[in-house]
């Protein structure tokens, strides 16, 4: 549902200097970030407001022109203003991956042009020639204190937290060493299919449109694998994941240990992207009044089982049963619980 925006001077000044002051607006829907968009009709072009995050704005201009220039598809941005986080940029329509999926597109047809276009990237010589951060010990850590301060105190009450998260984030420090000092590649971090453009009007790698990359950071080439394949909003068909994952590995045969070596960091990196999500949708939840994010949550603790077991992460599905038992059963309970009470959509 869309509705007529009102900008405030800024905006209007924005778009007066760029003469297009008269042309009439649309909002468009938000997600779990700040950020706002508006569409100039008939013009192909949207204003983008990020008010709250100059460094994550100016990290979307300087990223979707790298992408650009790598030969891949990133909305063109024609005109900034950073100074009140205003910008004016190509308008793909509501062609969406997800979308395209809902109107009855082959799966395999749309992963397998992303899945390529991911190659693309981690092929370029160039790909991480932009200052973006790395994504260093730290900030992997950072990430899956959200499950120990979110979601274990959200199914157990009465854990000790402090305890709990030092003993978590330990096993996690020496688990995640393979991955978390490889810096092979731009990560866009939130690579899935309500992020993906399906644009037919072009070729090869571009006909992926790429979206939400303000978070890119410099890690390993397994990490939007898993965004694509694993993702925490839809079940991909039988045997669908695992014949893209084997089409992005042969684009890769000098690869350092083989398919082993890259299917060995994919389930790691998964395990650890679940533990996060499952943070994030608790916090969403409890702090933002998003509750409707939680019908999302028993998928992405079965992808966490799963990926544990897959990663053969045992120490830490072992910490997790005796410290928060039926972890998975609980989470699951308390998503029904809020959905019987009207919580969720």
């Amino acid at each position: 549902m869309t509705c007529r925006p009102r900008l405030d001077p800024p905006g209007v000044t924005f778009l007066t200097r760029l003469g297009q002051s008269g042309v009439p607006l649309e909002a468009l829907p938000g997600d779990a970030s700040a950020r706002r968009y508006h569409r100039l009709a008939g013009a192909g072009l949207l204003l983008m407001e990020d008010r709250t995050d100059p460094q994550g704005f100016a990290s979307y201009v300087r990223v979707a022109r790298h992408l650009n220039g790598l030969g891949l598809s990133a909305p063109r941005v024609e005109a900034t203003d950073p100074v009140h986080g205003l910008a004016l940029i190509e308008d793909w329509g509501d062609a969406t991956y997800a979308r395209r999926l809902r109107e009855g597109r082959p799966e395999a047809e749309l992963y397998g042009v992303a899945v390529d276009a991911l190659a693309h990237l981690h092929r370029a010589p160039t790909g991480t020639a932009v200052a973006q951060p790395r994504y260093d010990p730290a900030t992997w850590l950072d990430e899956l204190r959200l499950f120990a301060d979110w979601f274990a105190p959200a199914i157990a009450p009465d854990l000790d937290r402090e305890g709990f998260s030092a003993r978590f984030l330990a096993l996690w420090d020496a688990a995640l060493r393979p991955v978390s000092d490889r810096f092979e590649t731009l990560v866009l971090r939130d690579f899935h299919v309500d992020n993906l453009m399906a644009l037919e009007d072009r070729e090869g790698v571009r006909r992926c449109g790429l979206l939400d990359f303000q978070d890119a950071a410099l890690g390993p080439r397994e990490y939007d694998l898993v965004s694509l394949l694993q993702d925490a909003r839809r079940d991909l068909a039988p045997g669908l994941e695992e014949a893209m994952l084997a089409r992005y590995i042969a684009a890769f045969p000098e690869q350092p240990g083989g398919g082993e070596a890259i299917r060995a960091r994919y389930h790691l990196v998964g395990a650890q992207r679940h533990a996060r999500i499952a943070g994030v949708f608790v916090r969403l939840c409890q702090r933002d009044g998003k509750a409707h994010y939680l019908k999302w949550l028993p998928r992405v603790l079965g992808q966490l089982e799963t990926a544990l077991a897959a990663a053969g992460l045992t120490a830490i599905a072992d910490l997790l049963a005796v410290e928060l038992p039926d972890w998975r059963a609980r989470g699951e309970a308390m998503a029904r619980r809020l959905g019987a009470a009207g919580t969720l959509d």
